[in-house]
């Protein structure tokens, strides 16, 4: 195996707004490399072909698939997010679920098992789990 696992995130025509969001609402987070579909496709020309970027401090890909599929992201993977304290959760709560045009899947709370958790999926359908241990 060369490298490490990087977890990847395949759009139709949304990943560049959906680094761009990340980027402004989850700290250390930044988009390090973009490439383009070219006009020569097969994706539609700006898109994006690869990007790199960090999220939370994790490595990540994105891209742009060329062809649309009957499939998306599923709240069965999700992005584990441990906050530093109560306003961090609850921005990132708010930011990436309901304010944000997304929803909630468990709302901001004390389910018991720590001081405040969420769970929510963004607008682009990526699901959240955010934890205040």
């Amino acid at each position: 195996m060369q490298g490490t696992i990087v977890p990847h995130f395949m759009f139709v025509g949304q990943a560049e707004e959906a680094m761009q969001f990340w980027a402004s609402v989850v700290p250390k987070t930044r988009i390090e490399s973009v490439e383009r579909w070219g006009p020569e496709g097969p994706g539609e020309e700006g898109t994006i072909y690869r990007a790199r970027m960090v999220l939370g401090g994790q490595p990540v890909q994105v891209n742009d698939s060329p062809d649309v599929h009957d499939f998306t992201f599923t709240p069965s993977i999700s992005l584990w997010l441990v906050c530093d304290d109560e306003a961090e959760i609850g921005e990132l709560a708010a930011h990436l679920g309901k304010d944000g045009g997304g929803q909630e899947l468990m709302p901001l709370g004390n389910y018991g098992f720590s001081r405040q958790f969420a769970w929510v999926v963004d607008r682009f359908g990526v699901s959240w789990q955010l934890i205040l241990p």
